[in-house]
């Protein structure tokens, strides 16, 4: 069984129904198409959306971190947990599907999915997707209960160390540029912010991978 979901379900309105099924220990997997703004519904912001971007509701650039869900599930210890990014690494996304499936338990993927709202050439959302994982910004990983059971670290960080810049990342997308263009005096304190959360997010995760 596959439920597919944006991260408006996955992260907001559905959060309980969600925690609720992978807390049961029910065989069933979740797939969320994190766009991290509420798409179809005229791009308001979500838990998803990360600092500094703009959106319906954070129109002068969200103060908050975006919600780490993908964390929160592991805490439990007894779910498959993957962030992927097509365009950045296939076969990792590959292979997360087959642990995913195959894994007697639920199962939750977060596929990062770039969106009009970003303000991008959705043409080329594939070397987004790419950009986004090099530059540090979505971080590949995957955590299987398997391997502890098996005495071995579960927790695998597959992206490597960043080799793009951040904030070129960031100034490439229209939801984080327009903030310099409309709140020029918040601007640099909110892109700072969103750096340091980003250095600490995978700090954190190479912590974890060497357990």
């Amino acid at each position: 069984i596959w439920i597919i979901g944006g991260d408006g379900w996955a992260y907001d309105i559905g959060y309980g129904g969600l925690d609720h099924v992978i807390s049961t220990g029910a065989d069933v997997n979740l797939l969320v198409l994190d766009t991290e703004v509420y798409s179809n519904t005229g791009g308001q912001s979500s838990k998803s959306t990360p600092t500094a971007a703009i959106a319906r509701f954070a129109a002068s650039g969200k103060e908050t971190r975006k919600k780490d869900l993908g964390m929160m599930a592991i805490v439990y210890g007894t779910v498959y947990v993957a962030s992927v990014s097509m365009g950045a690494n296939k076969n990792q996304l590959m292979k997360a599907l087959v642990e995913a499936e195959s894994y007697p338990g639920p199962s939750l993927i977060l596929a990062y999915s770039p969106c009009i709202n970003h303000g991008i050439n959705m043409s080329l959302s594939q070397r987004e997707e790419k950009l986004a994982v090099e530059s540090g910004y979505w971080p590949l990983y995957r955590y299987n209960p398997l391997l502890a059971a098996e005495g071995k670290n579960p927790f695998i960080l597959d992206s490597k160390e960043p080799t793009e810049d951040l904030r070129n990342f960031m100034m490439n997308e229209v939801r984080f540029r327009a903030l310099m263009n409309e709140f020029p005096d918040r601007a640099e304190n909110l892109f700072q912010k969103a750096e340091q959360v980003a250095k600490e997010r995978l700090e954190f995760y190479r912590k974890l991978a060497q357990l």
